[in-house]
């Protein structure tokens, strides 16, 4: 470990983790020394109620996702079926949609006041609610649901990704031994694909626990919530860390999960192995499977995206003000400097590790991507804390020796949102441009230190042009991911300073859908960016499978160990 800070990269690479690791230990600190101890308070209370929401909304997702992502991924790669063509790229629109645009869209059209109930009492001649019975959408129930529909294309892509990889001639053996296709993919294919689903899932439930914007809404008393009522409506922030490390046990959790996935995730297999055996549904059966896609895309992705394009149509002119572009300029100025921040830091971070091997090098390299695993509310205020300390140590300094007051000079600006979005985002960029490194050659570098250059000179001149697109990947994920990002936002952004996300948030809350269309839309157009880029990906995977599984899991499943 003494070798590693001798380096300039490993002294880099340590400078890097330090920082990243700052705001969660800053939680811990202010957790168990409290300047007022209300944990005894919160564990007679709330706690249990909060614990309780949030493993019951976990297992709910988790369960959703598995059956409609495993499915969906075994259907359109070893089925034909009409429409599997179209639904192989399609089942990742989801992903776009934000869980929170999403709530809100299906609550404006399944409430007692929306269209559906409208038409129901139309259709039969009912009064009143008490004369028919009607699932409410403000609930647990609603809330996994809504989840589920944009968190499934985690599970679906990983496992697709990983039955593509599969060795055709395995599952040909089961069915000469006597297996059905339906045996053949419980007892072969699903235990074959049980580390990128398990992967895959642990990313899921890292995405419940940090939801706000749709539990908050349905009024769902998860942890996320309790954070963000323990800080800003009880005004605690001692308490809001205690339940924030509450918080972190499930996340521990997660990760081992996702570790435990990944032990025996490798396997091999030839190319000449490779053969197409999938098998033709006909008649029900593929109504079926044509009928499951169909619901997928159209409920996770059709429907929101008709509902918030007929209220912008409506209203456009009223909606596209000086205001509406000042907010989006705001998301778009912190995502692209987001976006930066992340591919230089995740660069660093890569070529530290490529130059300096070892585990040492991949310890820190792990932490300084621990972030990723952290739900936006608490790492809210893990950033604020240290940010904080800083300010008010500079303006005790100012004080007593110039008389000058700077007052929050970092925790009151956008240096704290950009400062929580990179800490989040940092292992997605870190990720792509890993993968992308890793196919370079070692010879190159040699080549080009025997030309007389050094370690900078060839990441910038040799590296840098090799692996631009996974750079470019990376940075694109990360943008969009910063656009939709809300927790973090809400909790950190500065008085009057708002972003798409925040913008939809305040106007849907107050039961002004219409009024937050146009912010939703350009959200989940935006959203379409990191897709179509899977969907090209993937669309390569026939003749060179492995290719999907890198850009896949670089891009939006960093290892979380």
């Amino acid at each position: 470990m003494l070798n590693l800070f001798k380096t300039r990269w490993g002294l880099t690479v340590a400078l890097i983790a330090g920082v990243v690791a700052l705001p969660v230990l800053s939680i811990f600190w202010l957790a168990f020394s409290p300047e007022e101890n209300i944990w005894p308070h919160l564990y007679e209370t709330v706690l249990f109620h909060y614990v309780g929401a949030t493993l019951v909304l976990a297992a709910g997702v988790g369960l959703l996702t598995l059956v409609a992502g495993v499915g969906a991924a075994w259907l359109v790669t070893m089925c034909r079926f009409p429409g599997r063509g179209f639904f192989q790229w399609a089942l990742l629109l989801p992903f776009a949609v934000p869980a929170y645009v999403i709530a809100y869209v299906y609550t404006d059209l399944l409430e007692y006041a929306g269209p559906v109930q409208r038409a129901l009492r139309g259709w039969f001649g009912w009064q009143s609610s008490r004369e028919y019975w009607f699932p409410e959408i403000r609930s647990m129930g609603g809330a996994i649901a809504m989840l589920s529909l944009v968190l499934y294309p985690y599970v679906y892509m990983l496992a697709r990704a990983a039955f593509l990889e599969q060795c055709g001639t395995i599952r040909a053996a089961s069915r000469v031994l006597g297996c059905s296709p339906w045996h053949s993919f419980l007892r072969v294919s699903l235990p074959m694909a049980r580390p990128a689903i398990a992967v895959g899932l642990s990313l899921v439930l890292m995405e419940t626990l940090n939801d706000f914007g749709t539990v908050d809404f349905f009024a769902v008393r998860t942890l996320s919530v309790g954070i963000y009522d323990t800080w800003l409506s009880r005004g605690n922030l001692s308490g809001a860390a205690q339940i924030a490390c509450s918080t972190l046990v499930f996340v521990v959790l997660l990760v081992a999960l996702e570790r435990l996935g990944r032990r025996r995730q490798r396997h091999f297999t030839s190319a000449s192995s490779r053969r197409d055996d999938s098998y033709t549904l006909r008649g029900s059966r593929a109504l079926a499977a044509a009928a499951f896609c169909s619901l997928l895309v159209t409920g996770g992705f059709g429907i929101p995206l008709l509902v918030l394009g007929n209220y912008v149509l409506q209203n456009f002119a009223s909606y596209w003000d000086s205001r509406f572009i000042e907010i989006a300029g705001n998301s778009l100025l912190l995502s692209v400097a987001a976006a930066a921040a992340t591919a230089f830091l995740g660069l660093l971070l890569a070529y530290g590790r490529r130059l300096q091997p070892g585990r040492s090098i991949s310890a820190l390299v792990g932490l300084s991507k621990l972030g990723y695993a952290m739900p936006g509310a608490v790492l809210a205020i893990g950033v604020l804390i240290p940010l904080a300390a800083f300010d008010n140590a500079l303006d005790a300094f100012l004080r007593t020796h110039f008389d000058v007051s700077i007052g929050l000079l970092l925790s009151g600006s956008l240096f704290a949102v950009l400062f929580a979005y990179t800490v989040r985002f940092l292992a997605v960029a870190a990720g792509a441009i890993e993968t992308s490194l890793e196919k370079v050659t070692p010879s190159m570098d040699r080549a080009s230190r025997s030309l007389g250059r050094n370690s900078w000179q060839t990441l910038w001149q040799v590296h840098l042009p090799l692996i631009r697109a996974g750079v470019l990947s990376g940075a694109l994920v990360v943008f969009v991911d910063c656009m939709k990002e809300l927790p973090a936002t809400l909790l950190l952004r500065p008085f009057g300073f708002e972003t798409l996300a925040t913008y939809v948030y305040q106007f849907a809350s107050d039961e002004m859908l219409e009024r937050s269309a146009l912010g939703s839309l350009m959200i989940v157009l935006v959203g379409l960016l990191p897709v179509i880029l899977l969907s090209r990906s993937m669309g390569r995977s026939k003749s060179r499978q492995s290719e999907t599984a890198d850009v896949v899991e670089s891009t939006e499943a960093p290892s979380l160990g």
